[in-house]
């Protein structure tokens, strides 16, 4: 009988939090009586939106980065992201010494391109609707002579991705379930294994915009499933398909995925603004959406939350709460 080792372990995660003690935040773990009474739990959220660079994913791009060779790192990194990522493998250069060439969507928010180019980092852009940003970014890789950190398909960016959810469960102790956005899938990955290795019973729960249910699919599938790239305002979670290696790990620990509406999102945005004055991207609000439209049932007594993010730049965020696009 054979065994497949599983990209990603407990041990892998708990390697990545020792690489990034000081230098990643260790992010507050915010609490809100008035969510607690609507949601009917004590609710813990892990407010990423106050990590470096705004979001989850330095703590995957730096794991990754720090791990290259100096000759790997003499040569420059490239990756392809919607915002986040690119910031984050920015500034994972930035720190190391080294250079970036990002390759993002034309429509990417402004704030976050401006955010990548703030790193110095060199930006290509194309059309998310007709273009294939792997497939680019590849091409630039093998011409430049680049390392190429992708998003969410690398066992060292899911491992620090991971920490965040270490890190929230070391505060907390046990909790019931982890709501956690699902895109790539990389975040969900690596929190799913922290945790699940940490207490097995815990219940993973993955959000996804309703017009961006490919995860969803594809568990119910049991494979892979593509859709066309949707069209919703958590442009961190705009994939039409599951990466592969996160794909391998989710199928395995993810318990159930919940899908929320735009209006529900914008809502979530609105209330942790009003209630705990803290912005939150839209791809980030996602899991709040799930608790505060009930989504989810039967819910346990102490639920954790990962706010992923809060990259959305004030204009775009009035206009998100107003309910315009």
């Amino acid at each position: 009988m054979t065994t497949t080792t599983p990209p990603v372990t407990l041990d892998d995660v708990q390697d990545a939090a020792t690489r990034l003690k000081g230098v990643a935040h260790r992010t507050p773990v915010l609490r809100s009586r008035t969510l607690d009474a609507l949601v009917g739990a004590e609710v813990f959220l892990k407010c990423e939106n106050f990590q470096r660079v705004g979001a989850f994913k330095f703590r995957g791009a730096y794991n990754a980065a720090s791990r290259l060779t100096p000759d790997q790192l003499a040569r420059g990194i490239a990756a392809y992201s919607s915002g986040n990522h690119a910031q984050a493998v920015a500034l994972a250069a930035r720190e190391l010494g080294t250079t970036a060439v990002i390759v993002m969507p034309e429509d990417a928010p402004p704030s976050k391109r401006a955010a990548t180019e703030g790193y110095g980092a060199e930006i290509v852009t194309y059309d998310r609707y007709t273009g294939d940003r792997v497939a680019i970014a590849e091409a630039l890789a093998a011409e430049r002579g680049l390392v190429l950190i992708p998003p969410y398909e690398h066992p060292h960016v899911m491992a620090g991705q991971g920490t965040a959810a270490l890190e929230l469960l070391e505060e907390t102790g046990e909790l019931g379930a982890l709501l956690t956005p699902v895109g790539g899938g990389g975040l969900m990955a690596g929190s799913a294994t922290a945790a699940k290795g940490l207490h097995p019973d815990i219940r993973m729960v993955g959000v996804e915009p309703e017009a961006g249910d490919d995860t969803k699919r594809s568990l119910e599938a049991g494979r892979r499933v593509s859709i066309p790239v949707p069209k919703t305002i958590a442009d961190g979670q705009a994939l039409h398909t599951p990466g592969e290696l996160t794909f391998s790990v989710n199928r395995r620990l993810v318990d159930e995925i919940v899908l929320v509406s735009d209006d529900e999102i914008r809502e979530a945005m609105r209330f942790v603004f009003e209630r705990l004055k803290i912005v939150v991207e839209p791809s980030g609000a996602t899991p709040l959406a799930a608790l505060l439209s009930g989504r989810v049932s039967g819910l346990p007594d102490r639920i954790g939350v990962i706010v992923s993010g809060g990259n959305v730049d004030a204009e775009r965020f009035a206009r998100l709460c107003a309910g315009e696009v």
